[in-house]
């Protein structure tokens, strides 16, 4: 098998935590250290991106000799007592966190409560072989995290965002054509936890660009992904105002009803059009909105007005988000196009 064929199963994060504790105990099993400190160490210091791992590492080794310190000290004064593990975790969690260490926390307290149940009277050598041991855990995550299976976070943040357009059009389509408002602000909120999600796959991406060779073709490429996705962010604003409105409380004829829907189905059929290409017809439907959108604000104005402290009914909000909509894919038809360019 394959190891993409393995990846693919079992994820790349996943296999070099495995790799990394098993080479962290051979290092220490090969020079006769103590493991389990070396392995826990190594555990939770792969990190989503090899940047992380070094500047966490960087942070997790100064924490964890300020855990193995109070556990000494608290050791020696009061020996291995209830009362010991408790003042080594609080106070080391204390620290930590008043020297700004807090990436190293957990390391730095796993550290302090198991060195007092195998601390035998040599306290400062046992401080120093839980240093040598933890910096091996650090080194070695570090190391098999940059250099095995390296994550394309690029690709990751490409098939996101067409998936989010793709589901973004579907949900487009289900509002006029008898979606539930629980289901669809449902659907709206797993969509939006799925964009932030992509914002921080593309984080990933440049914090990995710090430590890895990169042209100037990816990072263009990368350039307009990112303002896709800054595009749709402004969709999903707009759809956020859609999904609270009930369309049936707009109160529309069937003529207009009529409008309304074939403008939503194009408007769909861009967003999950990969190439997000606006055809001409598109163009009639989206003046034919205008044109009502701009009818109904003078009904509004002439009958309503008077009547009612709304600035917006249902009916001009939902032509008025439509037509919002359509501005960002304008822009978005540029972007597309710039990209089809290069």
């Amino acid at each position: 098998m394959k190891m993409s064929d393995i990846k693919k199963w079992v994820g790349g994060r996943v296999i070099k935590t495995g790799l990394a504790a098993f080479v962290t105990a051979l290092i220490c099993n090969l020079f006769h250290l103590p493991v389990l400190f070396a392995v826990i160490t190594a555990i939770v210091t792969v990190e989503p991106t090899a940047s992380d791992s070094i500047k966490k590492g960087m942070i997790r080794f100064p924490a964890a000799m300020i855990g193995a310190a109070f556990a000494m000290v608290f050791e020696y004064f009061l020996g291995p007592s209830s009362l010991t593990y408790a003042l080594a975790a609080t106070l080391t969690l204390l620290a930590c966190h008043k020297l700004r260490l807090d990436a190293g926390m957990l390391v730095a307290t796993l550290t302090a409560v198991a060195m007092i149940a195998e601390t035998e009277d040599q306290y400062f050598s046992s401080f120093v072989v839980r240093l040598y041991t933890t910096l091996i855990g650090l080194v070695v995550s570090t190391a098999i995290n940059y250099l095995i299976l390296p994550p394309h976070y690029h690709e990751m943040v490409r098939t996101q965002v067409d998936e989010l357009y793709d589901r973004s059009g579907m949900l487009l389509n289900r509002f006029v054509k008898g979606g539930t408002p629980r289901e669809l602000q449902s659907e709206y909120r797993k969509i939006s936890k799925d964009m932030e999600r992509t914002f921080s796959l593309a984080q990933y991406q440049r914090e990995e660009w710090k430590y890895r060779r990169h042209n100037l073709r990816d990072i263009r490429e990368f350039g307009i992904l990112m303002k896709k996705l800054e595009y749709y962010q402004k969709i999903l604003y707009h759809f956020a105002n859609l999904v609270y409105l009930n369309i049936e409380e707009a109160k529309l004829s069937e003529e207009k009803v009529t409008t309304i829907m074939k403008a939503v189905d194009s408007i769909g059929s861009i967003l999950r059009d990969p190439s997000h290409r606006i055809p001409d017809e598109h163009n009639a439907l989206i003046e034919e909105l205008d044109e009502l959108f701009i009818s109904e604000r003078e009904r509004r104005i002439q009958t309503e007005h008077k009547s009612t402290r709304k600035h917006l009914s249902v009916r001009i909000a939902i032509i008025y988000e439509l037509l919002a909509l359509e501005d960002v894919l304008e822009d978005l038809e540029r972007i597309c196009t710039k990209e089809k360019a290069h």
